[in-house]
């Protein structure tokens, strides 16, 4: 027959020999001993004022923690005899002590700290934890920051525990049996909150392009903050979302909610929410208790960029501070000052680059300083450090668009990510491209915004995607190569004379647009493990005295009388009266029965004169044109 667990409540009265105050536990540790703290929202407020209370008793000991959501004061000036802290990750309220000198930094990988702590190549000789009252079988429970607790308590002589009943038990790796604790004090306080991000414009934008690059069943990394709060907030329509993160904060609970987040399609904790530490508002730990909907594991498991890549379809979101036109990514420092820490950003995009249709992102703002610097520089700043290489990455994503890196050359590189700076800072950043050699003397400054919202799947032919989207500034190779494969009579049609050179300004004018009185738009097939090609152009150029634009098109032969004119006409055509345009013109050779057709198929009054061979073409907008928009619209 089973016995009963041991009943509620006589844990007190069993571990009553371990029981301290936090004056009293505070000296128990000795001087010149490297002192842990755990991590986030689990920072063990009544321990750190008993340390700082009683600092007198201290000499040359060492506090390092990640980053803390509450006080720091053992940094403070006045204890710079007794305390000295060593950041893994700084955080705001330790900051100025690592500028000014009383503080140090390590810079270290999220998912190789564990095992630092393990081998004593990172030493931990006393553990401060905050832990939930212990079970009826002995074990308390980490709650919200598993992280690297579970390896400083299993390194260090000494275990100081403060027991919160506000601690909730979360599913997972985070129990520890009480007998691993030495020490342990009361203190029945509420989990310190994140307050929530206030979503500016700026960020929204930013979370719109980057829910753009992630696609239904796929698995994502974030942190917290208003970029990764903006992305999730754009994921609201997306299907079967699954989680495998460092942290996460509430956002993660709205897609629950909504039946966005399932993990469905999660190899590794599939339908779990799978995490080492989280930190938010009361909502989101009264959610975390007992719920087997979360479970939580150490850093080293949860930041392994091989179980990373064991996700399919895995995307992982971070920040930076700077990125270089090269695409190096700096995430750490400000020039010379240190502002944050490595953490796990290089763990998820290496994790995320080598999973099956994975996506790595890193998200910015393109500016800092109220709009004065620019985020994408020429150069990383005197001192700065790279954290993701420039070999790592994959998407940078502003306000302004998305830039592909993986796989291109420095030139290729310094378009796309001229293309995503702020519109102020691109003349600047070309000519410093241009200084460096990195892109062609004749190449232009971006004329407008990449619309992202603007792409559309025209049609699925088997395995091949074709997609009808604005022409990209990094489009020009492209263009070129789609122009070499035409037939000469096909050139001959579109340009009224033989072109045998594509490279240079021709190509350069076509890609670099406004998007608004010029337009260009292209027909990019997709076939997996292919580089997509352009099939087909389609173009308008507004003359601003007469409000008219000229159309050309070009599709390739073996692409030609599959409706997808059409469906380019139609999508031109949405653009055009959206900008402001009053009717197409055009100049088509007499024998180019196809383009004149595509004309009179808008339904508007096509008037078309002859002159030497050559139909000078008309068509007024009307509401008949507005119909075959829908074609492609």
């Amino acid at each position: 027959m089973a016995t009963h667990p041991t009943p509620p409540m006589i844990w007190e009265e069993r571990y009553a020999s371990k029981r301290s105050t936090p004056d009293a536990a505070a000296l128990k540790i000795p001087r010149g001993r490297r002192i842990f703290l755990s991590s986030g929202a689990s920072e063990p407020l009544a321990m750190v004022e008993a340390l700082t209370r009683n600092a007198s008793h201290f000499s040359d000991n060492v506090i390092e923690h990640l980053m803390t959501l509450g006080p720091a004061p053992y940094v403070a000036e006045e204890y710079i005899s007794n305390f000295r802290h060593n950041a893994f990750f700084i955080g705001a309220n330790v900051r100025k002590a690592v500028w000014e000198g009383r503080a140090d930094y390590t810079p270290v990988f999220l998912s190789q700290i564990p095992r630092h702590i393990r081998s004593g190549l990172m030493s931990v000789d006393v553990a401060i934890i905050q832990c939930s009252p212990p079970d009826a079988f002995g074990f308390v429970n980490l709650g919200v920051s598993v992280d690297i607790v579970l390896a400083a308590v299993e390194a260090a002589s000494l275990v100081i525990a403060e027991i919160n009943p506000n601690v909730p038990v979360i599913h997972g790796a985070g129990f520890l049996p009480m007998d691993a604790i030495d020490h342990w004090i009361w203190n029945d306080e509420p989990l310190l909150e994140a307050p929530p991000t206030e979503l500016n414009e700026v960020a929204l934008e930013i979370g719109r392009n980057v829910s753009s690059l992630i696609g239904d069943g796929s698995t994502i990394q974030m942190g917290i903050g208003q970029i990764p709060d903006a992305v999730l907030k754009a994921l609201v329509n997306h299907k079967d979302l699954g989680v495998w993160t460092e942290m996460f904060s509430d956002g993660v609970l709205d897609l629950i909610e909504a039946g966005v987040i399932t993990g469905r399609y999660k190899k590794i904790h599939p339908g779990k929410v799978s995490a080492s530490f989280a930190f938010g508002s009361k909502r989101l730990y009264d959610a975390l208790h007992q719920n087997p909907t979360f479970t939580f594991h150490p850093s080293d498991y949860i930041n392994d960029p091989v179980r990373i890549s064991r996700q399919p379809k895995m995307v992982s979101i971070n920040s930076a501070l700077e990125v270089d036109l090269t695409g190096q990514v700096c995430a750490d420092s400000i020039g010379t000052k240190f502002f944050s820490g490595i953490g796990g950003q290089v763990d998820f995009v290496r994790g995320a680059s080598m999973s099956e249709g994975g996506t790595p992102i890193i998200a910015l703002p393109s500016t800092a300083k109220g709009g004065t610097v620019s985020r994408i520089a020429p150069i990383l700043s005197p001192g700065a450090g790279v954290v993701t290489s420039r070999g790592d990455v994959r998407f940078v994503v502003t306000e302004y668009g998305i830039a592909d890196l993986m796989g291109k050359t420095i030139r290729e590189r310094a378009k796309a990510l001229l293309s995503i700076a702020h519109p102020d800072f691109r003349e600047e950043l070309l000519d410093a491209a241009k200084e460096r050699r990195y892109v062609f003397k004749y190449q232009l400054p971006p004329k407008g915004n990449y619309p992202i919202d603007s792409e559309k799947i025209a049609r699925e032919i088997g395995a091949k995607k074709v997609v009808m989207r604005p022409i990209r500034p990094t489009d020009e190779d492209k263009l070129s190569a789609f122009f070499y494969r035409l037939d000469e009579t096909t050139i001959y049609k579109r340009y009224l004379h033989v072109v045998k050179d594509f490279k240079g300004m021709d190509t350069e004018q076509i890609v670099n647009i406004d998007y608004k009185s010029d337009m260009s738009l292209v027909l990019v097939v997709h076939e997996k493990g292919a580089e997509p090609e352009i099939h087909g152009v389609a173009q308008y150029f507004k003359d601003k005295e007469t409000g008219y634009a000229e159309v050309a098109f070009m599709l390739a032969d073996a692409w030609q009388g599959r409706g997808f004119g059409r469906q380019l006409m139609g999508r031109l055509l949405y653009f055009a009266e959206k900008n402001g345009v009053k009717g197409f013109t055009a100049s088509l050779l007499e024998t180019n029965h196809a383009m004149l057709a595509l004309f009179h198929k808008t339904g508007g009054e096509v008037s078309a004169t002859l002159s030497d061979g050559i139909y000078n073409v008309r068509l007024p907008f009307c509401e008949r044109t507005r119909l075959a928009v829908v074609a492609g619209g």
